[in-house]
């Protein structure tokens, strides 16, 4: 079955840098979007980033454009998303996403805290 497992949420300083990944399984990894959504409490969950399956393209919320990039490693199965500049407002827990034969999966999440 499909899995998602996040990793690399941390305490960051505001400024700092944080580099999440996620490991996939349970599908035919090299041939699907993937994205990277986030929710801070008290908020709805939101995109913060897609992929295309080959890596060739990518989009961004426009609050994150500039500062988040996210690749693929279709050899290792894995989603990252490489966080720069980053601020209190990026403060919540991110999840990887896939939509996959009309469901949306979602993994665990991992915690990115942005604070002095």
């Amino acid at each position: 079955q499909v899995q998602l497992v996040e990793s690399g949420g941390d305490l960051v300083q505001p400024g700092g840098s944080l580099r999440l990944s996620c490991a996939a399984s349970g599908f035919t990894f090299s041939r699907y979007a993937m994205s990277w959504y986030r929710q801070a409490p008290g908020k709805e969950r939101e995109l913060v980033a897609a992929i295309t399956s080959t890596g060739a393209s990518a989009n961004y919320a426009d609050s994150m454009k500039g500062r988040f990039t996210v690749s693929r490693d279709n050899a290792k199965n894995t989603v990252s998303l490489q966080m720069n500049s980053l601020k209190p407002e990026d403060t919540a827990v991110y999840y990887c996403s896939l939509y996959y034969y009309a469901r949306q999966y979602w993994g665990q999440g991992t915690q990115v805290t942005v604070s002095s």
